[in-house]
């Protein structure tokens, strides 16, 4: 009877041992690694819509930089943002006839191209004229993808640090019928 009591013992022991490492592992990855997020509004259609849950990369912000064109989420005060890199630290942003410029070049926006079309046909412009502004040394600039109904460093939200980020979104994994890479 003692060896079967030891024996119930130690399994209930090793099960114990088990899911607080599983719970650990799993902490450590949803707060270092990947974590999801839901994206909340339209700002970022086409690329990203309403609803859809997408994994973000959280270990750029520790071990890599981030680039012009990443897909990012934002801490905001109360509310998380999901928006692209435009503006790097030390970068002039600058938008003129819905055409973007960095540092003076031109720069293509191919995720842009069907809303751009569609504001043309309604004799619109998807960007309205801004800048140049110029990007402090510690911020970064961010637009939405949807230019007509995003708020972002244009408009309200301003310029964010690198704390401000919470990682890059590499893929949409909801719905399930949906899942893509977001880059």
């Amino acid at each position: 009877m003692k060896a079967e009591d030891n024996s119930k013992k130690k399994t209930i022991v090793e099960w114990t041992k088990a899911i607080v490492i599983a719970g650990v592992l799993v902490l450590l990855i949803r707060h270092f690694i990947f974590s999801p997020y839901i994206v909340d509004g339209e700002s970022m259609e086409p690329t990203l819509h309403n609803r859809e849950r997408v994994f973000v990369n959280m270990t750029v912000k520790y071990i890599g930089e981030f680039d012009r064109g990443d897909i990012i989420v934002l801490n905001g005060d109360d509310v998380h943002y999901v928006k692209r890199i435009i503006g790097l630290p030390g970068d002039t942003v600058e938008v003129k006839s819905d055409q973007l410029y960095i540092n003076g070049k031109k720069v293509a926006e191919p995720y842009l191209a069907a809303y751009k079309k569609i504001a043309n046909q309604n004799g619109e412009h998807l960007t309205d004229d801004f800048g140049p502004v110029k990007v402090p040394d510690d911020k970064y600039f961010v637009m939405g993808d949807n230019r007509q109904k995003s708020m972002d460093s244009r408009n309200g939200l301003g310029l964010f640090t690198k704390k401000q980020i919470a990682g890059t979104s590499k893929f949409v994994f909801f719905p399930f019928n949906e899942m893509r890479k977001t880059n």
